[in-house]
């Protein structure tokens, strides 16, 4: 496959690949639209916020009605795999998927992710929105921003040559990535309140501070207060490990292991979107585990698409990307994140460009 036509800011324009490539998108919104994929479900997200409002109610009777027992660490497990179908839910809302009104959805958001789940809606959507607008790009998208983990490999070679466990840990921690996810729960909370509480902006930091304070308080209070402190402890500690194993897993097969966008390179929306990012596949059963989330590209490509029409929306972008030479990636569960662990290990472990992979090198301008 040739090499697509984009530039970086030492290139020269090419106006004519531009143009085509703009109208790219606007062609593959065309068929989206016609098709019907953009309209709002109500019913649907009406139906999946009962649901998850009457699991609360039978987690919440079973809570009291076990008592003092161990029993409970399997209702800390179910109340992780709730807690991350509302977060699902507070994302949709956040994208504008669920209502017309903008307000409305901000709204929904705000309670959700604040109130229900306990992670600030702003932390959330500055971190959020910068990923969607530059995913996978060095030094623009904070989801590769090297912390716990690194994702290139001069960052990598860096730890690797200090002693101690920064250089045990770089080159493992493809095969720590999923262990590590257990503490990502309680590193979103965290991280949640440093931002209402930091000086950047947030837009309702009035109202988030209180709501997300007696969320996280009066959680652990309610806890500590009808359980013995072993027990409650413990129910904690499942709790938020499951909610962030379920998250991560979710999240991470998305982009890790796709390609690398260096922060001097402009390209197109459509490309920008497809080629960094990776579709999981399976059932209808993985659709609701993911939280439609699976759908990556289509997600990416069209952010305020209600998540039930984003399977139906596959294979209208799957055919457009064929037509025009884009490269589609998809993988199976087990599979994504087979390729999660291989490649943090082999960023960790090796002085790799992750820029010069074949996909990668269709980003770069002809010579």
């Amino acid at each position: 496959m040739p090499a697509l036509e984009v530039t970086t800011s030492a290139d020269a324009v090419y106006d004519a690949p531009r143009r085509r490539f703009v109208s790219d998108y606007g062609d593959l919104s065309k068929r989206i639209r016609d098709a019907g994929l953009l309209r709002r479900r109500p019913v649907y997200y009406a139906i999946r916020a009962s649901i998850l409002a009457l699991s609360f109610a039978g987690l919440g009777v079973a809570f009291f009605a076990l008592g003092d027992s161990w029993w409970q660490l399997l209702l800390a497990a179910g109340l992780g795999l709730v807690l991350t179908q509302t977060a699902y839910l507070a994302h949709d809302a956040a994208h504008r998927q669920i209502f017309v009104s903008g307000r409305r959805n901000e709204l929904a958001a705000l309670l959700l992710g604040d109130v229900v789940v306990g992670l600030s809606h702003g932390w959330w959507m500055s971190k959020h929105s910068r990923h969607h607008a530059n995913p996978n790009k060095v030094e623009v998208d904070p989801d590769v921003e090297a912390s716990a983990l690194v994702f290139t490999s001069d960052v990598a070679k860096e730890r690797r040559r200090r002693k101690g466990f920064s250089g045990w840990w770089v080159q493992r921690q493809g095969t720590l990535f999923f262990p590590l996810l257990l503490l990502a729960g309680l590193n979103m909370h965290v991280s949640g309140v440093r931002t209402v509480f930091g000086r950047g902006r947030v837009k309702f930091r009035a109202v988030e501070i209180p709501l997300l304070l007696a969320r996280l308080v009066l959680y652990p209070v309610v806890l500590f207060s009808f359980l013995s402190p072993g027990i409650a402890g413990a129910f904690l500690a499942v709790q938020l490990a499951v909610f962030g194993f379920t998250m991560g897993a979710t999240f991470a097969p998305n982009h890790k292991g796709m390609p690398m966008i260096p922060k001097d390179l402009s390209l197109d929306f459509l490309r920008r979107q497809v080629l960094t990012s990776r579709n999981v596949r399976g059932s209808r059963f993985v659709d609701v585990a993911m939280g439609g989330l699976n759908f990556q590209i289509e997600h990416h490509l069209f952010p305020s698409m209600p998540s039930p029409t984003l399977r139906a929306a596959r294979p209208i972008v799957r055919e457009f990307c064929a037509e025009r030479g884009v490269d589609y990636t998809e993988a199976g569960v087990f599979e994504s994140w087979q390729i999660v662990v291989r490649h943090l290990n082999r960023v960790g472990t090796t002085d790799v460009d992750l820029f010069e992979c074949p996909m990668a090198a269709q980003l770069r301008a002809p010579a």
